[in-house]
């Protein structure tokens, strides 16, 4: 929890260091040739643009910290507008983590516990497939052809290929949640196929290796319930890398969901960084890489503390 903190306060450095030297936030006044000089000047220092670099970081890093990121481009509050974005995504991400990494524990245990068999090739062979194609591409092929497809064979629009949730609905969550879930299911699927990909090969190497070590075959030898040996003393310890593996994939994860955004038309943190880039916006770009440096450093943390959890030689 210590090391989190100047790892935090160099995220951060290095988040404004990309961000100031992103572009010009004054491009669309300057281009402008009606534009005085003093309106420039005044939004330059509105901005603080005509500080040095380390005063301008201070000032940002302490209005950050307070949960201030600022005011947009447009005149609003950056938090308001990433809060909005944020949680557009965690949908997305809690719903993809969760499918690929229960499918990629059951999936890669068995196919551990059963290698070289049937089963456990078909599984590599998928794995490889869905590791290799391009985000991008797997989520165009699953609109085009597994939304039309579904759709038809229901009588009726079920799953959707644009937006996370129709326009104009009325009602609590509860209530539009059918809605909610078409407008999910292909991003997930998309999104969660390339991590359960990586995620399963690994779960099947680290049960390999669990399950050939002296401690699992004596437990076996001993007379124990092949699943109390499988759950208890293969599973539970293949999960310590594995834990670290999916808290280290996090930012990967946030990096895709950019793609699969884009791709569907979401709303969310992605079309946010694309935004922001292409306007460019200096706090809205901020916030989105100091946000994202946060997420990353306490999943890791999170995943140190579940050692503990997984291993009562740790505790």
């Amino acid at each position: 929890m210590l090391v989190s903190v100047p790892i935090l306060a160099l995220s951060s450095l290095f988040a404004f260091l990309i961000g100031v030297n992103s572009g010009d936030p004054l491009r669309y006044l300057r281009l402008n040739p009606t534009t005085p000089p003093a309106v420039i000047h005044a939004k330059e220092v509105e901005l603080h643009l005509n500080w040095a670099f380390f005063p301008r970081y201070w000032y940002w890093l302490t209005h950050f910290v307070r949960g201030d990121f600022g005011t947009s481009n447009e005149g609003l509050p950056v938090r308001h507008l990433l809060w909005t974005h944020m949680l557009v995504t965690a949908r997305l991400v809690t719903a993809a983590i969760l499918v690929a990494v229960l499918l990629a524990l059951v999936v890669g245990v068995i196919s551990a516990v059963r290698q070289y068999s049937l089963l456990d090739h078909a599984a590599t062979f998928v794995s490889f497939l869905l590791f290799s194609l391009p985000l991008f591409w797997f989520a165009a092929l699953l609109k085009e052809f597994v939304a039309i497809r579904l759709n038809s064979m229901l009588g009726r629009t079920f799953v959707y290929t644009i937006g996370d949730s129709t326009p104009g609905l009325t009602g609590g969550f509860f209530h539009n949640i059918g809605n909610y879930a078409g407008h999910l299911l292909l991003p997930t699927i998309a999104l969660a196929g390339i991590s359960y990909a990586a995620y399963r090969r690994f779960v099947h190497a680290s049960m390999l290796d669990v399950l050939n070590s002296d401690y699992v075959r004596l437990a076996a030898v001993k007379g124990l319930p092949p699943a109390k040996v499988i759950v208890k003393h293969g599973l539970r310890n293949a999960l310590i890398p594995f834990t670290t593996y999916v808290a280290i994939d996090i930012g990967a994860i946030l990096s895709g969901t950019v793609l699969t955004e884009r791709v569907f038309n979401w709303q969310g943190m992605g079309s946010l960084l694309v935004e922001s880039i292409q306007k460019p916006d200096v706090n809205e770009l901020l916030a989105w890489l100091a946000v994202t440096a946060v997420i990353v450093i306490v999943f890791n943390l999170m995943a140190d503390l579940l050692y503990g959890v997984l291993d009562p030689r740790i505790r």
